[in-house]
């Protein structure tokens, strides 16, 4: 089976291809690729993988193609693709949309954690996806992380704003911790490291366990410190309501790109 990737040298179609190549779920010789750029004499430590010469080319050439680029790019590709598994990672383009190429149409989410094999992406397939084609890209997507089959393609929506954000939130988070360390007259690398300690190194202890997260809350009160001082402190200040106002607007982002795509100027 060749998997056909376009925007293969972009954030998350690099990944694939790489983590496709390094697992060896594809070997070089069936892996078609295409970006903006043109071919790299070695993409992630191979040169025999095949580089298309065009869209039509790549989706002459592959059975699966992973379309991998902006949004905004789609009308561009004019992708002909009857008869092949078409799986998606943008946000905004939907399925009606996207079923202009003829495929057959499954929506994926990844994450920036794609590249370290840590991706939650969950995917919906649309009418006329087979079995065989869900094992197909679930095994396509077991190289970047893990992933579940979503309900209703509206949902995607919610991915987008939730794991598709990727590191965005812990960034976040991170960059205000530190900025408070600095106020207080700490210096920037200890700033820094604390920070690090306090997102990185805490989200350790719920990972494979986040569904303890509320006992976890209830062991940190129960010990009636500094910490219990903070959360209270938090979560008067609108903590979680700033957390939904984030979610809600990422999702209404999602949701107003695939108005626009299905509405152009």
């Amino acid at each position: 089976m060749k998997i056909g990737i376009i925007g293969a040298t972009g954030w998350l179609g690099s990944a694939l291809g790489a983590r496709l190549l390094s697992n060896q779920i594809v070997r070089p010789g069936d892996l078609v690729l295409l970006n903006r750029s043109g071919p790299h004499a070695d993409y992630h430590g191979h040169a025999d993988v095949i580089w298309a010469r065009n869209v039509a080319d790549l989706a002459a050439q592959s059975d699966v193609i992973v379309v991998s680029v902006r949004p905004e790019d789609w009308s561009r590709l004019t992708l002909r693709a009857e008869g092949r598994l078409v799986l998606s990672f943008m946000a905004g383009v939907d399925a009606a949309t996207l079923a202009g190429c003829g495929g057959r149409i499954v929506r994926a989410m990844p994450n920036a954690a794609a590249g370290i094999g840590a991706s939650y992406s969950p995917f919906w397939a649309s009418e006329g996806v087979t079995d065989a084609d869900r094992d197909t890209v679930r095994h396509l997507l077991s190289a970047i992380g893990t992933t579940d089959e979503l309900t209703h393609e509206a949902e995607i929506d919610l991915m987008a704003a939730l794991p598709g954000s990727g590191a965005a939130y812990p960034a976040l988070m991170a960059a205000a911790m530190a900025g408070f360390m600095r106020a207080q007259g700490v210096s920037e690398a200890t700033a820094w490291r604390a920070a690090e300690a306090a997102v990185t190194g805490g989200a350790r202890l719920l990972e494979g366990r986040i569904t303890e997260a509320p006992a976890l809350l209830a062991a940190y009160r129960a010990y009636r410190g500094p910490t219990e001082a903070g959360l209270d402190a938090a979560e008067a200040a609108g903590f979680n309501q700033a957390i939904e106002a984030a979610l809600t607007a990422a999702t209404e982002k999602s949701r107003q790109m695939t108005r626009d795509a299905g509405n152009p100027a």
